[in-house]
């Protein structure tokens, strides 16, 4: 138990934070030792804490329930207690901004899962399959900061997740126009169907702020590194519509793409196949044997069947075919709350430990 890593999760008590602790539970290189909230929630024992509000399908685990929650804004006395932490605080953009840089000037790096600092030029913000060369940026981050160990590193929004490794895997192809719509799931909203009824045998087709970051969070992701900042490519333009359906967990997307380059239905179907990176190569604890699956069934990927690919990691794909006005088209899935939140960032995690970034103080 001593060789783990000792972790702490900033915003333990709401959905993003419970899902990180039962990813964490039995991990192999971290361990939950910290749990942190709001001043509200802070002296309760975990489990006190979150009362019935305890979304996850597994039941909490035994380690953390009588866990004391320590106050999130107690920067100094939560850093003193962890080697890192994970960051899924509720606040302000600004507010998060402020308490994520806070820790990382501990000499306590913070893995976010929040969107605050994804466009801060020197913090990278990293699919580690696709990206892992922007977290070199993080050296630049260290300089600005005044720090020798303490830094952030961001995953993206959980929406792009079923189309971007797709594009990514195709990139040989030069995919210069998509267009998507999402169907998004409750749980991007931190709710249950308990907590908005109003969801059941509903659709909103509008989620606040999604269509932006859908569009320009894949082009950061394909950037480069210049002059110490992380420069957004400039293609493929994404155009993309975001609609909430009644579906807990689950992100689908309908995608349109327009290649230079025109590969053919088997050349992209053995590319997604094929495609893996730095995870799969390392064999981490949380990265999925197969990243993306293609489902040859005409009504694959569904929610049902699919989400858990994996263990909620790996990205599902069906119904590629061509287009009339577009070149090909295809279905994404993937786990919005795993691959797309928790899990995205417990890989972020593991893939610095294994670059050196993240070590015990």
């Amino acid at each position: 138990m001593s060789e783990k890593l000792k972790v702490g999760i900033l915003g333990a008590t709401g959905m993003v934070g419970q899902r990180f602790i039962s990813l964490l539970e039995n991990h192999p290189w971290f361990q939950v030792v910290t749990v942190a909230a709001s001043p509200r929630s802070a002296g309760k024992t975990y489990q006190e804490a979150v009362g019935g509000r305890w979304k996850m399908d597994t039941p909490m685990p035994e380690a953390v329930k009588d866990l004391i929650v320590m106050n999130v804004n107690e920067v100094e006395k939560v850093a003193s207690t962890v080697d890192f932490v994970f960051s899924a605080v509720d606040m302000t953009k600004e507010e998060i901004k402020a308490i994520e840089e806070e820790y990382a000037k501990t000499e306590t790096p913070v893995v976010s899962n929040n969107s605050a600092h994804r466009w801060t030029p020197d913090v990278p913000m990293v699919i580690p399959e696709i990206n892992p060369e922007h977290f070199e940026v993080i050296k630049h981050q260290k300089e600005r900061l005044g720090t020798k160990r303490g830094f952030i590193a961001v995953k993206p929004n959980c929406s792009i997740q079923s189309y971007a490794p797709v594009l990514t895997a195709w990139k040989e192809f030069e995919p210069y126009e998509v267009v998507a719509t999402t169907y998004q799931a409750i749980s991007g909203a931190g709710k249950t169907f308990k907590d908005w009824p109003e969801m059941e045998h509903n659709i909103i087709p509008y989620i606040g702020g999604e269509e932006e970051k859908s569009e320009k969070e894949p082009l950061r992701i394909w950037g480069t590194i210049q002059n110490g900042e992380i420069v957004p490519a400039k293609e493929p333009v994404i155009t993309c519509q975001c609609v909430r359906v009644p579906i807990l967990n689950g992100h689908t997307a309908a995608v349109f793409v327009k290649f230079r380059k025109k590969p053919t239905k088997e050349q992209l179907v053995n590319a997604l196949r094929e495609f893996k990176g730095i995870p799969q190569e390392l064999q981490l604890p949380s990265a999925p044997k197969q990243f993306i699956q293609y489902l040859e069934e005409d009504n694959r990927p569904q929610v049902t069947a699919d989400v858990d690919f994996e263990h909620g990691m790996g990205v599902s794909v069906g119904r590629l075919r061509e287009d009339t006005v577009y070149d090909w088209k295809f279905i994404g899935l993937s786990h919005n709350t795993v691959r797309g939140a928790a899990g995205g960032a417990v890989l972020c995690a593991e893939t610095l430990k294994a670059k050196g970034y993240i070590q015990a103080k």
